[in-house]
């Protein structure tokens, strides 16, 4: 059982626990991405957020989301950039209460609406963005090979 602590800011001293987070899942270390993902999400903007939830045993898992202006044309609506739970925390509420911490303050931030972007195969992540109610939204994303 994982006792949630709080969700609160990330701060430096979590910087070691979100790289491990993140290379548990993906399987490459980033050090220089996680710090320069800080130094953008992690200050004082009522825009930008970088937020950790804290247990019994550290941080176990972040969200980082912001505010996007007429972005494609939309209506200002939040993002989520980024969620992940460290494995052996899975199915225990810390992601929900991150998206909730999350979507609180993006109301507060004055956005009615929050979006994010997967790959189409990630199962795990689509059920979870699902059972926050979230749908295909009216956009499509495109690529194009620079190679």
């Amino acid at each position: 059982m994982i006792h949630i602590k709080g969700i609160r800011k990330a701060r430096g001293s979590d910087l070691r626990a979100i790289i491990e987070i993140d290379a548990l899942i993906s399987g490459v270390r980033k050090p220089a991405h996680w710090k320069e993902a800080l130094r953008k999400y992690g200050g004082r903007s009522r825009q930008r957020f970088f937020l950790v939830a804290a247990t019994q045993d550290g941080v176990r898992a972040y969200i980082i989301g912001e505010v996007r202006d007429w972005e494609f044309g939309s209506p200002s609506s939040g993002w989520v950039i980024d969620l992940a739970v460290h494995p052996r925390a899975r199915l225990s509420g810390l992601a929900t209460r991150l998206m909730d911490d999350l979507c609180r303050r993006l109301r507060e931030a004055g956005v009615d609406k929050v979006r994010t972007l997967l790959a189409r195969d990630n199962a795990l992540v689509l059920a979870f963005f699902r059972s926050q109610g979230m749908m295909a939204a009216p956009l499509i994303t495109l690529e194009k090979e620079l190679g």
